[in-house]
């Protein structure tokens, strides 16, 4: 029997085909083969808190799909989150679950993705992006950035 999604760090159910959390333990991810997710999309380094040298190797043998988009904490990059929409838009993975080392880098990517992506309000999806933190100066920029750059605002409504 598996522990409840609740007891992976940080979790958050956004709806019912995407979940957000901070790392998993390899154990865990049965629990999330088990609740139905198809698709693991992990957006820490491999020099991140807890990462797991073999993660993908765990995933696929739980029977879901690996996804690694590496973003650098300290110098988020608009291609990482353009990878990232690129992934969502992805008619082969149905249900979601993004994970890095603590939900921040999540749950910013999940929040841009809402408003640009799927014309979410901003105030809404801001709701779910405070639940686990309230992004420091760099993130906030890159919000901004994100929100302004040419490039991603096509790629988010192609």
């Amino acid at each position: 029997m598996h522990e409840p999604l609740t007891q992976i760090l940080n979790f958050v159910q956004i709806d019912d085909r995407l979940a957000t959390a901070g790392q998993p333990t390899a154990a865990q991810f049965g629990t999330i083969h088990d609740a139905g997710f198809d698709t693991v999309i992990n957006l820490a380094t491999p020099s991140s808190p807890g990462a797991i040298s073999d993660e993908d190797s765990i995933v696929a043998a739980n029977g879901m799909h690996y996804v690694a988009i590496p973003v650098d904490f300290k110098q988020p990059q608009i291609q990482d989150l353009g990878d990232f929409f690129t992934v969502m838009q992805d008619d082969d993975y149905d249900k979601r679950f993004v994970h890095c080392a603590y939900n921040w880098r999540v749950s910013v990517f999940v929040y841009l993705y809402r408003t640009l992506c799927q014309g979410m309000d901003v105030e809404q999806a801001e709701a779910d992006l405070h639940r686990i933190w309230s992004p420091d100066p760099v993130w906030s920029e890159f919000i901004v950035r994100a929100a302004t750059d040419p490039d991603i605002t096509v790629k988010a409504h192609s």
